[in-house]
C-alpha cells in the first residue's frame, strides 16, 4: 500500500521512540509503526512512522527459561540465541516474521498446539503509550494494559520489548509432504481425518498453491499445482508411526520430513521471503473440517480453481484452546482450524478467494486471526470478529483511558469506547 507519511524516525533504542510518540502528538500525527517489513496496513498519510529494524537485541537467559527481545528482532535471531541452550520460543513458521508484533498478535506457530498462544507466555513488556511515556507493563504493573496489548497488538502503544518464555525443545520431527494435484482430494480428507486424534505435540497444516515456473523453486514442484503437507512433531517417541497415515496415501513429489534439530524449523514451511510482493490476505477460523467442509474447500481452492490463490489451513486445538495462567484478550481459542487465503493481484483472484470464503461460513466460528488479516480487513466491524465480544468491549475501554485520541491508528484499529469511526490521518 502506498503511504506518504510526514515523516520516518529510524528508532536506534527505546528513547527515540518515546521522543517520536511525544512529537507525533504535540503535531497532531497519527503513530504507526514498522519493523521488519510489511507496510502500514491502511495509508499513513501524514503519520509519523516508527521503525525499529534497528532495535533488534536477544539476551537468552537459560537459568530462567526466558529471553528479553527488543522491538525490531526478527525470530530467526531468537531461535539462534536459545538453541545452544536446547531451548526454543513460541515462534511463527517463518524465521524472517518480527517476534513483537507476531506476539502482540496472539501468536500460532509450530509449538502452539503443545504450549498454546506466543502471547500466553509473555511475562513482561516495555510500552511507550499514547503520553509519550515509557512504562515497565506486567501482571504487577499496569494488569490492564498487559492484558489489552497481548493480542491488541499495536493499539494501546508501541512495543519496544518483551520478556518471553523459552521452552525445552531442541529436536523436532518436521518437514514437508508435497503431494501432486491429482492426490489433492484424498491428501485433504485423509488430513481431516487424522487430526482428529493427534496429541498435542503434533502440529500441521496443509498449503494448496500453485507454484511458479522459476529456477528458485525445486524442479519437481517447478510450475506445479501442490498440495503441501507441513509435519512439526515435538516429542521423541512414535513420530514415523503418527506421520505413517499420511504417507501412505500415495507417492509424492518430495518428503522433507526427518528428525532435525529446532534450530532448522524455517525449513519446514519454507515461506519465500526473500523479495516483497502484492497479497490480499484474508482467514476465517474453522469450528470443523467434516467431509462437506473439505469437498468445499476442494470445489473452490482445489488444483481447478480459477482464478488461482493459495489456501492454508493450519490445526489448531489443543493448547490453544486452553485459557492462559495470566489472561489476555487473544480470541479463536474455540477454533480447530485457521483457514488462510492470500489472492494476488491478478484479475478475479479476490473475487475467487471471497467466494471461496462465502462457501466456508457454515463452519465457521465467526471469528478471524488478526495476524492472518490482510489490508482489506482494516474496518473495525472486522477487526471486533478477532475478539470475544465481552473483550472486545473492554479493549476499546482501555483504549479510552491510554490512548483516548486514537494516536494510535495506523494498523488493525481498536477505536476508544464513544469514537465510532477512525479519524483519518
Amino acid at each position: 500500500m502506498e503511504s506518504r507519511p510526514a515523516c520516518v524516525i529510524a528508532a536506534a533504542g527505546e528513547q527515540d521512540v518515546a521522543a517520536a510518540v511525544r512529537m507525533a502528538v504535540a503535531q497532531g500525527r497519527p503513530v504507526g509503526v514498522m519493523a521488519t517489513g510489511h507496510s502500514p496496513s491502511v495509508p499513513a498519510d501524514g503519520a509519523v512512522l516508527i521503525n525499529t529494524v534497528r532495535m533488534d537485541g536477544v539476551q537468552v537467559n537459560p537459568r530462567t527459561g526466558s529471553a528479553w527481545v527488543e522491538a525490531g528482532t526478527r525470530w530467526r535471531q531468537v531461535v539462534e540465541r536459545a538453541a545452544p541452550h536446547g531451548l526454543a520460543p513460541l515462534n511463527g513458521s517463518s524465521p524472517n516474521v518480527g517476534a513483537v508484533g507476531y506476539t502482540t498478535g496472539g501468536g500460532a506457530g509450530l509449538l502452539g498446539r503443545r504450549f498454546g498462544f506466543a502471547a500466553d507466555h509473555v511475562r513482561r513488556l516495555r510500552v511507550v503509550t499514547a503520553d509519550g511515556r515509557l512504562r515497565e507493563v506486567g501482571p504487577g504493573s499496569d494488569p490492564d494494559l498487559f492484558w489489552a496489548v497481548r493480542g491488541g497488538k499495536d493499539n494501546f502503544g508501541v512495543v519496544v520489548g518483551m520478556e518471553i518464555d523459552l521452552f525445552p525443545v531442541s529436536r523436532l520431527y518436521g518437514g514437508g509432504l508435497y503431494f501432486p494435484a491429482d492426490a489433492t482430494g484424498d491428501v485433504l480428507h485423509a488430513y481431516a481425518e487424522w487430526t482428529r486424534s493427534l496429541p498435542e505435540h503434533m502440529a500441521s497444516s496443509v498449503l494448496l498453491a500453485q507454484n511458479p515456473d522459476l529456477p528458485a523453486v525445486p524442479a519437481p514442484l517447478r510450475g506445479r499445482f501442490v498440495t503441501h503437507v507441513r509435519i512439526a512433531f515435538s516429542d521423541a517417541e512414535g513420530a514415523a508411526e503418527l506421520v505413517r497415515p499420511l504417507r501412505d496415501i500415495g507417492p509424492t513429489l518430495m518428503d522433507t520430513v526427518r528428525d532435525m534439530p529446532y534450530a532448522e524449523v524455517g525449513t519446514i514451511h519454507h515461506e519465500p521471503t526473500d523479495a516483497p510482493y502484492v497479497a490480499y490476505d484474508r482467514n476465517v477460523l474453522l469450528r470443523e473440517l467434516g467431509t462437506d467442509a473439505v469437498d468445499t474447500l476442494l470445489a473452490h481452492a482445489g488444483p481447478d480453481a480459477q482464478p488461482p490463490f493459495i489456501t492454508e489451513l493450519r490445526h489448531f486445538g489443543g493448547a490453544y484452546a486452553h485459557p492462559p495462567e495470566i489472561p489476555n484478550c487473544v480470541g479463536g481459542r474455540d477454533a480447530t482450524f485457521s483457514l488462510f487465503t492470500g489472492a494476488t493481484a491478478a484479475p478475479g483472484s479476490r473475487e475467487s478467494r471471497d467466494r471461496f470464503l462465502t462457501g466456508m461460513r457454515p463452519w465457521s466460528t465467526g471469528g478471524t486471526n488478526i495476524n492472518f488479516a490482510g489490508v482489506e480487513d482494516t474496518d473495525p466491524a472486522i477487526v471486533r470478529t478477532a475478539y470475544r465480544p465481552g473483550d472486545y468491549t473492554r479493549l476499546t475501554e482501555i483504549k479510552a483511558v491510554h490512548d483516548p485520541g486514537n494516536v494510535f491508528r495506523i494498523n488493525f484499529n481498536i477505536p476508544p469506547k464513544g469514537m465510532t469511526a477512525r479519524p483519518r490521518p
